[in-house]
């Protein structure tokens, strides 16, 4: 009998410490933060970006220390992005590789700290009616915060919220696995244990970005040329509750091709408030047993370490909480340098930046002092209408041209946004137009639509009130110029579209420009001029 029990002890022994247990560890705190923001790819050139709802990625990357023992151990890894994307998690630097991966759904809230505290004590503070005094007393939590909280006191079992007076639970620890800010955990296993740096890298979804441009004319163009300062901002824009300070930041400029439901795959974690039903007045002795009351429908989940129990209140001792809250930052100028990255662009932003949870924040990348640039006009012209038919000329379209190179004050990349122009007047710098880019890259050729002119003019069309002859035959063309400028002007016309028409135009050479064959000709200041022109179907082979 004595060695049956020894047995018996043993193997109590062996099942009260199993062998796969597991040691739980926490990582430190970010000792390196590198932030890689992408737009959403889904906002096309033109559209704003949506501060509330930003539908853009974030590459993360966290370098955080921990110190193994020996055997397996599970690292948790506090603060992550609330968007984080679990799947796309990878973990390098431990030394026995990583077993499995979680993402914690549920963070610190009052439910939750009802939930873990089952079974266990808190204590309970009240006023007492007859003295008006608070009286503390311990208690035993005996249900999930699924509706009625009943406590077992040494007054019996009773619900808490239900006598009208109030009440506040003191909590003595929290419990274990629950935290303020969203969690991801790995298992790991090391054969000698120690302490190692490891980098936890994922994508994140609430993030975008967006660069806007401010174009100044050092003086008002007396002529087609001119120069002008040309500075832009980068925009950014981080939608979760954790801020991720001192971090190196870069953005990606261009569309990223997205087949996942990123979106879905983001889910936040929840933090669920804690509320409170009780019985009608009356008892269950009296008759019916009386429906349970309806619950109230779910709140929307609160920002992680928001605790709210509307006029109840949760007190934990012995852990005191960092609070995430936005904070008003300085602006900081910095100019950031481009990288190519296959056929995105990279902009990596020197030094450090705070991007701040629920925050905004600008960044200088591009401070050009001498941009050159001209202006061009441009119509189009209608074979099918006719030259003779009257009517008011067409107002020409004003284009801002340049090229993306060194030589003309540019040579970076510039990613789409809006652009505001001031030109220069007697009375200061005033408004000219604004406008947008699309994506360019460096030595593409930049045309920026800007207002239509109000001293250029132009009529184009055939010279037949028949208008175009079809099929082989020749019809003659005519454009009808005016320049009311005290300059000379430049314009462009879009003759008809490429591969549709064979052209004539003497003394000029027709290329194709966005699809159209064109012709750039020049109207002396005050005048009007006039061109003779041909065109006719192009043969299909």
């Amino acid at each position: 009998m004595r060695s049956a029990a020894l047995l018996l002890a043993g193997l109590g022994c062996v099942l009260a410490a199993p062998l796969w247990a597991r040691e739980l560890v926490d990582a430190s705190a970010p000792v390196d933060l590198a932030v890689t923001i992408y737009r959403d790819p889904d906002r096309g050139e033109g559209d704003e970006l949506d501060a509330d709802d930003p539908r853009g990625l974030a590459m993360i990357s966290e370098t955080r220390r921990v110190t193994l023992p020996p055997g397996e151990s599970t690292i948790r890894f506090e603060g992550v992005a609330e968007g984080m994307i679990g799947v796309s998690a990878i973990v390098t630097g431990l030394p026995g590789g990583t077993i499995e991966k979680n993402r914690n759904a549920q963070l610190l809230s009052p439910a939750a700290l009802v939930d873990g505290t089952l079974g266990n004590r808190v204590t309970i503070t009240r006023m007492n009616p007859a003295t008006g005094r608070q009286v503390s007393e311990t208690a035993v939590v005996r249900t999930r915060a699924d509706g009625g909280l009943v406590l077992q006191t040494g007054q019996g079992f009773e619900a808490v919220q239900c006598s009208g007076l109030p009440e506040t639970l003191t909590y003595n620890r929290i419990p274990a696995g629950l935290s303020a800010q969203p969690v991801f955990s790995v298992d790991t296993r090391s054969a000698e244990g120690g302490t190692y740096d490891v980098t936890l890298t994922y994508l994140a979804w609430g993030f975008d970005w967006q660069a806007d441009y401010v174009g100044r004319m050092s003086e008002k163009p007396s002529g087609e040329q001119f120069e002008m300062g040309l500075l832009s901002w980068l925009t950014l824009v981080n939608d979760n509750g954790q801020s991720f300070d001192n971090a190196k930041l870069q953005i990606i400029a261009g569309k990223l091709n997205v087949e996942s439901d990123y979106e879905g795959l983001a889910d936040p974690p929840v933090a669920e408030g804690l509320y409170l039903t009780c019985y009608p007045i009356g008892s269950t002795s009296d008759g019916a047993i009386p429906p349970p009351p309806m619950a109230p429908p779910p709140p929307p989940a609160p920002p992680a370490m928001m605790m709210s129990m509307d006029a109840r209140e949760i007190v934990v001792t012995g852990a005191r909480l960092r609070t995430g809250a936005v904070r008003a930052e300085a602006l900081s100028v910095v100019t950031a340098e481009e990288e190519d990255l296959g056929d995105l662009k990279l902009f990596r932003v020197p030094g450090r930046v705070d991007v701040a949870a629920k925050g905004m924040k600008q960044v200088a990348f591009l401070n050009k002092d001498a941009v050159k640039a001209r202006l061009l006009y441009q119509t189009g012209c209608n074979p099918d209408g006719w030259i003779g038919e009257g009517g008011d000329p067409v107002r020409a379209e004003v284009l801002l041209v340049t090229k993306n190179e060194d030589k003309q004050g540019l040579g970076i990349a510039l990613p789409q946004g809006a652009m505001t122009l001031y030109e220069p007047t007697s009375g200061g710098e005033r408004l000219g137009a604004t406008t947008s880019l699309r994506d360019y890259a460096r030595g593409q050729d930049i045309e920026l639509d800007l207002p239509e002119s109000r001293h250029v003019f132009a009529r184009c069309a055939a010279v037949s009130r028949t208008g175009r002859q079809e099929g082989r035959k020749w019809t003659a063309m005519r454009s009808v110029l005016t320049n009311a400028n005290p300059h000379p002007v430049t314009m462009r016309l879009q003759l008809g579209w490429a591969g549709g028409f064979d052209i004539r135009f003497p003394g000029a050479k027709v290329v194709v420009k966005n699809g159209y064959q064109t012709v750039e000709v020049t109207i002396p200041a005050n005048s009007e001029k006039t061109f003779d022109w041909r065109l006719r179907d192009q043969v299909s082979e």
